[in-house]
């Protein structure tokens, strides 16, 4: 089932906190802080702290013995402040990264954090995305950039920075010459004419320029293409989830950015998922492509407005040799489409990633897929919700002993004939299997139970068997008594919205086969209810491996309250 990349985060950073949120936080801040005992302001070098500093002994040649120790006794006090601050976060100091996404900083905090980056010369990477109290005062930091010169990573995701924010980081990119990678996603005022006080400004050294869910329009479009043509090493260009991309405008749009592209020969990873890209958009698009001879990765996901125009892009297509992961899912593809890729396919030698999930054209012509895929190369070619067919989950056979990832989830078809796919699956190869709402039957689980023990999914870390509610507990009983997952990091069993069912008869093998799974990270049983003894067993049982688990002790008479049935998106 797919899911939204503009509803990821706080679902996009573009709905406002109530001030009970703001408020509650500055609460939980204050609590923190007070509960922990007061610090030293100098700290030893031996503290666990991860780096300081390395190049002070050479800073100190030429220098008296004097001068030499107020510089190091600064620079010792200026260290002491960062690890103080850092600390009161609940992070670890580190000279050349700083990680503060999602710890509810506010301007004040801002302000010390800005007075603290002279003592932060060697930094390369700093991260402050998802603090969206930040927004309206970011003028306090980048004000202080010129401290952080060898900087080559920004990342301000979701914080609500306003016009004044981006002016501001646009007149601060001079002081950060080697900055390669820059990411301003989610953030609702960086489009509709803020984006232009970057342009210009940032540095020839930029090779990520990350923009999505940043409300672009066409003529921030326009202003982009102007941008690509004096980024000669951009390589990473991420701007999805700006559905307004694409609508005409005077002076430009879309076409500009489109027709720009032929200049970024150091291009390797394109994303215009849900961009609103129509057929005149790959018709553009097409043109520069084939121009672009390192393009690894193309992500056009999520834009219907593409059914029925694919040909357009597929006839450029085989100019992109090197191309290796090609994302056309949930684009409402048609006959026509499917054929015009079948017919550019077999130039893509270097294709190791195709995604046509949620196109339900793409369920009757799997084995023409089959026919023109580079097969012993393929790692991913999820078909989930495609509306398999017999013939199709046959020809699926053919490709899954290559496949790192098989993901069939929403195909009914797979019901009673799980074994078919289960027995081509190779060790050490299989990394996720997801089989979510496959009517998959008791039979079925017992086969991956005895695949399991053969030691044939040795390598699996995700396994999706969630909305399953036509196995017996017979089934689930096997699997979990088995064995043969050890590396295993992430499990769903869960049940569909508004039903549940009993799960004491198969608990205790769950429970007998957690020690065998050491990796296990996450375990999903929602709506599966149990006792109120089994409940605490369980509970007690995955916090003391530290196990994140998602179930509803709630659910009675089995029913949940709120909660409707979940479908995949068409």
């Amino acid at each position: 089932m797919e899911s939204a990349v503009g509803q990821r985060g706080r679902d996009g950073g573009s709905q406002r906190r109530s001030p009970l949120d703001v408020i509650m936080s500055q609460i939980r801040r204050k609590r923190s802080a007070s509960g922990r005992k007061p610090l030293g302001r100098f700290l030893s070098r031996t503290s666990d702290r991860t780096g300081t500093p390395e190049d002070a002994e050479s800073e100190n040649k030429g220098r008296s013995p004097g001068a030499a120790a107020s510089v190091e006794n600064e620079r010792e006090a200026g260290w002491g402040r960062v690890s103080v601050f850092l600390q009161k976060l609940g992070r670890k100091a580190d000279s050349r990264i700083l990680s503060l996404a999602n710890c509810d900083l506010t301007a004040t905090d801002l302000l010390e954090l800005a007075s603290l980056l002279q003592f932060l010369p060697q930094l390369e990477e700093m991260d402050v995305s998802w603090n969206e109290l930040i927004g309206g005062s970011l003028t306090t930091l980048t004000s202080h950039l010129q401290h952080v010169s060898r900087i080559r990573t920004l990342k301000l995701c979701s914080c609500r920075l306003n016009a004044d924010d981006v002016a501001a980081l646009g007149e601060a990119l001079t002081s950060v010459p080697l900055l390669e990678l820059l990411d301003l996603s989610w953030n609702s005022s960086v489009g509709g004419g803020s984006l232009q006080s970057l342009l210009g400004r940032l540095p020839p050294s930029l090779r990520e320029l990350h923009l999505v869910a940043c409300q672009l329009t066409a003529l921030d479009a326009a202003a982009l293409g102007e941008l690509m043509a004096i980024l000669p090493k951009i390589c990473v260009l991420d701007i999805s989830c700006n559905p307004e991309l694409t609508q005409e405008a005077e002076g430009g749009g879309f076409r500009e950015l489109a027709s720009s592209l032929s200049h970024t020969v150091s291009l390797t990873t394109l994303r215009l998922q849900a961009c609103g890209l129509t057929a005149d958009s790959l018709y553009a698009l097409g043109n520069s492509l084939r121009c672009l001879p390192s393009l690894r990765e193309l992500d056009l996901s999520r834009n219907r407005g593409l059914v029925g125009g694919l040909d357009r892009l597929t006839f450029h297509l085989p100019h992109i040799t090197h191309l290796e992961s090609l994302d056309l899912h949930l684009c409402c593809l048609r006959h026509a489409d499917l054929d015009a890729l079948l017919q550019a396919l077999p130039s893509l030698t270097a294709l190791s990633e195709l995604n046509l999930s949620s196109n339900k054209v793409v369920g009757g012509g799997v084995h023409e897929l089959v026919s023109v895929l580079p097969l012993s190369q393929m790692r991913r070619l999820p078909l989930n919700n495609c509306k398999l067919n017999e013939e199709s989950f046959t020809a699926l056979s053919l490709v899954v002993p290559y496949l790192r990832s098989v993901d069939v989830s929403w195909c009914k078809v797979v019901g009673g004939r799980l074994p078919l796919l289960l027995d081509a699956l190779q060790p050490s190869v299989i990394l996720e299997l997801r089989l979510s709402s496959c009517s998959l039957t008791t039979d079925d689980l017992r086969h991956l139970a005895d695949v399991c023990r053969r030691g044939s999914v040795s390598s699996l870390r995700v396994l999706d068997l969630s909305y399953n509610s036509s196995v017996g507990d017979a089934g689930w009983a096997a699997l979990f008594a088995a064995g043969g997952l050890g590396l295993l990091e992430e499990a769903d069993v869960s049940l569909r919205p508004m039903t549940s069912a009993p799960c004491s008869a198969w608990l205790p093998a769950l429970l007998g086969s957690l020690p065998r799974m050491p990796a296990l990270a996450r375990l999903a049983m929602q709506r599966w209810t149990v006792g109120s003894q089994e409940g605490r067993q369980l509970q007690y049982s995955v916090k003391n491996r530290n196990i994140q688990l998602e179930w509803d002790p709630e659910v009675t008479d089995g029913k949940t309250s709120g909660q409707e049935e979940s479908q995949p998106e068409e």
